[in-house]
């Protein structure tokens, strides 16, 4: 089946399912990016700090560049503009790419001024080196502070968003800022899976607990970025498009209490 997209804010299509490659490495990275690719993903998303730029890069190699989306995140020790354009260049040479089609501000970073680094993301992108630019773990804000100053439109703030973490605040001020949310951990690393209510909307619709996850998500137009390294997960995680949880099914997600934070946000909240 084909992945469906979404639009950026940027002019670009976005497939709503990626593959997360965080905590893949060598060998095993490169057999896990090829068969995603091979039954049909088109989003791989990766980061400078992963460690596995060639990993992703030997697989990619092997396929139509055209065909596939790529991102990928410069770590926020690399922002002043210098070190964003080299470790750019760096991760361009590393993935066998002339190009990504979005490139992520890993996190915020206080002693760095934003006009200093979004000039950097301008000057790749006017490059033809970036198609789209976005954010990764910025809170309501900072995300505010980039639109006032970014040259080009932030197309995404890539975050922690799972059942156990709805941020329905953060997700109402990107609507409203045509930016499009993508999750990472999106089954809070199999944690979401033992939830009570999650377990029961699966049963009721036949489907997997992580399929359930990965729906509530994309309903709310939320792309979503699950790692895995089994090809069975890769493709139970593609099978969410041709159905939907009902309102009351959502609703009950929704009103999970449980608000269960897996990654610090020390470098975000200053």
């Amino acid at each position: 089946m084909q992945i469906p997209t979404c639009a950026l804010s940027s002019g670009f299509e976005i497939p709503l399912l990626g593959l997360g490659t965080w905590r893949l490495a060598d060998d095993e990275c490169t057999r896990v990016v090829s068969q995603a690719i091979e039954i049909g993903y088109r989003h791989i998303d990766t980061a400078d700090i992963y460690g596995n730029h060639i990993a992703v890069g030997n697989a990619l190699a092997r396929f139509d560049r055209s065909s596939l989306f790529i991102t990928s995140k410069v770590p926020h020790t690399q922002l002043a503009c210098d070190d964003l354009i080299a470790t750019c260049e760096r991760n361009l040479e590393e993935l066998q790419l002339d190009y990504l089609d979005m490139y992520l501000l890993h996190w915020p970073n206080a002693d760095i001024p934003m006009e200093e680094t979004f000039g950097a993301l301008k000057s790749l992108h006017d490059a033809g080196k970036v198609r789209s630019i976005g954010l990764s773990n910025f809170i309501i804000k900072r995300l505010g502070e980039a639109i006032d100053i970014s040259g080009l439109p932030i197309c995404t703030n890539q975050v922690e968003f799972h059942p156990l973490l709805y941020q329905d605040e953060l997700l109402d001020f990107c609507h409203s800022s045509d930016i499009l949310i993508t999750a990472y951990a999106p089954l809070a690393r199999t944690e979401a899976l033992h939830n009570s209510v999650i377990k029961a909307v699966a049963a009721e619709v036949g489907k997997t607990p992580a399929q359930v996850c990965l729906r509530w998500l994309v309903q709310k137009g939320i792309i979503v970025i699950p790692k895995t390294a089994s090809q069975q997960r890769l493709r139970e995680n593609m099978d969410i498009f041709d159905w939907e949880l009902s309102a009351e099914a959502e609703r009950r997600i929704d009103d999970i209490p449980e608000h269960k934070r897996l990654v610090s946000m020390e470098y975000a909240e200053f």
